[in-house]
């Protein structure tokens, strides 16, 4: 019988601490605590040389969804995700209801920097969901 196992969900990014603010913002983590010694992320990042910034986490202050961690990585993103994160704000809701609150959640995303791709409204057999992308053009879905 397999066992559940912890996981996190890991990102490659340019800007790691950057791209963890915006996560926190749109599903409510927190930064973990500054290192012993520093007052802020930012004055330890300062002591580091530029390479050594090399990663960034956030995490769910419930401690029940998956930690994400964000790596620096040299290339710059040129195709779609594989793989997408479904930050499920419409859970329950269908039709006119849960489209309003998904476009309201659009709307607060795009406010942080996010951008809307596509809206699908509900055809009957799928409800609505709309699409979008990070503030470094990962994809992501509000369903």
């Amino acid at each position: 019988m397999s066992t559940i196992k912890q996981f996190q969900v890991t990102f490659d990014c340019a800007e790691p601490a950057r791209l963890a603010a915006f996560w926190c913002e749109v599903l409510g983590y927190v930064i973990p605590p500054v290192p012993e010694g520093f007052a802020t992320w930012e004055e330890h990042h300062r002591s580091l040389p530029p390479e050594d910034e090399i990663y960034f986490a956030c995490t769910d202050p419930s401690g029940v969804a998956p930690r994400l961690l964000f790596q620096r990585v040299p290339e710059s993103k040129v195709v779609k995700n594989r793989v997408h994160l479904c930050v499920r704000t419409g859970d329950g809701l269908v039709g006119d209801e849960r489209l309003a609150t998904l476009e309201a959640e659009c709307a607060r995303l795009m406010a942080l920097g996010a951008k809307h791709v596509l809206t699908q409204p509900a055809d009957g057999v799928n409800e609505s969901c709309i699409t979008m992308q990070d503030i470094e053009g990962n994809e992501f879905c509000l369903s």
